[in-house]
């Protein structure tokens, strides 16, 4: 997929590791099947039970998966100026970093490891998921024109920690723009950090390690 199919309407950039678009077909396939199963189950339990005793049968069988799927479609984080938008099936939510409180860099270590950035603005919090990688180093990263973005939108903010985060983004994009290995990557790097200090626990970067990574 190209960067400028990451774009949306009115300057929107997608930040979801996993575009949405390419998620769609199977999660329509998913949602499909759920539903067949639980009509089928339902048909098929009809002819021995009581049609109540049949359709909730069916609906418990088929209608948990179906609504997670279709919910998971709702989803998408997007990012346009300073504000970030995040689209669940409760609704949308925005956060501006521009008026960001609290900027941390978050690892959760294990066999599939995540990296996120967490933007907290008063009450407020949102995730942005900046990448996901296996033991082998192999993974999935946000997209250039996602960091790129994502960056730019931190200068705007005043704390200190911002401008920090920013420039580790900036050395991560300039990696993946170049294809470097998974060592020289940033992102990478913070992961195998954490999982160096043998912990279980979301870990939250200090700002020394974060201004190591920026180098």
């Amino acid at each position: 997929m190209t960067e400028e199919s990451k774009a949306g309407s009115g300057g929107e950039v997608g930040l979801d590791l996993i575009a949405p678009e390419l998620l769609a077909p199977a999660l329509r396939k998913l949602t499909l099947a759920a539903l067949g199963v639980g009509i089928g189950v339902g048909l098929l339990m009809a002819l021995f039970v009581h049609w109540p005793v049949a359709l909730a049968t069916g609906i418990v069988l088929g209608a948990p998966t179906a609504l997670y799927a279709m919910a998971v479609q709702r989803r998408r984080i997007t990012v346009s100026g300073t504000v970030i938008r995040a689209r669940t099936w409760r609704g949308e939510r925005s956060i501006d970093l521009a008026a960001a409180t609290a900027l941390e860099i978050l690892v959760y270590p294990g066999k599939i490891s995540r990296i996120v950035l967490r933007i907290t603005s008063g009450p407020d919090s949102r995730i942005v998921p900046l990448a996901i990688y296996s033991d082998s180093g192999s993974g999935r990263e946000l997209h250039i024109l996602g960091l790129r973005k994502l960056a730019d939108a931190l200068t705007s903010c005043p704390l200190a920690a911002a401008l920090a985060i920013s420039d580790m983004l900036v050395q991560q994009l300039r990696a993946e723009a170049r294809d470097a290995i998974a060592e020289e990557r940033p992102l990478y790097r913070a992961v195998r950090m954490v999982r160096a200090r043998d912990e279980a626990a979301p870990i939250i970067l200090a700002d020394s390690d974060i201004a190591d990574l920026a180098r």
